[in-house]
């Protein structure tokens, strides 16, 4: 089976994982840098080209897409998706678990716990934003923030204001969210591979801050998902479409609430687990490669 990754850093932890386990299963396996693609659109003949040269007799491709570069990402993958080209994440799901104001929408629609959370762009009653998430401590977060970056913790009315204000005058999108006092500095990541759960782990912080991710210092152990947060988690990835996905959760008093989804989730879980996640992605893979090249029915 020849497997295309599409990943911009073939040194990344995660893409080096997928490629040592396809090639432990036998694939073939080359590592494309989606940035630097380039596409040729024309009718009945999507093409792709990599270094000069077509990409062609790929069976499956399994897209690690950078939040920077999502848009043309997605493009890359739905281009290999109007060759009926297999792809371990929907071009569509990608965009859609990306854009945090439409993949909060999808999880409080599916059911899904959240926190509660109120998105922000050009209004000025900030009083009464605050006042719909119960008030500070509150989170402020940029729309479009990663590994935790661009996120707040506003501790008093004040303080909130100011960020508020600040972001507003920037002509930033953001989102304010109910502070879960009792989850404070500890979430859980789990990744879930084709509908099942494969491995989950507990982020603490090692200091105050109240950022759990392992980017901002966070120490990861293994920990045992109830029923009920394994079936929030399953639901959680459902809800966006996505067959691989990191499900960021925490646990409060009103139950488990998910945070975010991720379309590229990380392997270092790998290293806090001992599952082998990689591993799992490549099955996958396998299954959609042998399911054959399906009719594209996802629409432009």
């Amino acid at each position: 089976m020849n497997i295309a990754i599409l990943s911009r850093e073939s040194d990344n932890y995660s893409t080096k994982r997928l490629k040592e386990e396809a090639l432990n299963r036998g694939h073939k396996v080359q590592v494309i840098d989606y940035s630097k693609c380039y596409i040729t659109v024309e009718r009945d003949n999507p093409v792709v080209r990599y270094k000069g040269k077509e990409v062609r007799d790929i069976n499956v491709i399994i897209p690690r897409v950078s939040a920077s570069l999502t848009n043309y990402g997605s493009s890359i993958t739905r281009q290999f998706e109007m060759q009926n080209v297999p792809s371990t994440t929907s071009s569509i799901a990608l965009v859609r678990s990306r854009d945090k104001l439409r993949s909060m929408q999808l999880l409080a629609k599916a059911g899904v716990g959240i926190p509660k959370t109120v998105v922000v762009r050009e209004t000025a009653d900030f009083d009464d934003v605050l006042k719909q998430v119960g008030g500070a401590p509150a989170i402020i977060k940029v729309a479009r923030g990663t590994h935790g970056n661009g996120v707040v913790l506003a501790e008093t009315p004040k303080a909130a204001l100011a960020v508020m204000q600040a972001f507003y005058v920037e002509g930033v999108n953001f989102l304010v969210q109910e502070f879960v006092a009792e989850s404070a500095g500890v979430d859980i990541r789990s990744v879930v591979v084709n509908g099942k759960v494969v491995a989950s782990m507990l982020r603490q912080s090692l200091d105050d801050d109240f950022r759990s991710n392992l980017h901002q210092g966070g120490e990861g152990i293994t920990v045992k998902l109830t029923d009920e947060e394994r079936k929030t988690v399953r639901k959680a990835a459902k809800s966006m479409g996505l067959s691989v996905a990191g499900v960021d959760m925490i646990r409060s008093n009103q139950g488990p609430l998910v945070l975010e989804v991720n379309a590229s989730p990380g392997f270092s879980i790998e290293k806090v687990t001992g599952r082998n996640v990689a591993t799992k992605v490549i099955e996958y893979a396998e299954v959609l490669a042998r399911a054959g090249r399906r009719k594209d029915k996802v629409g432009a």
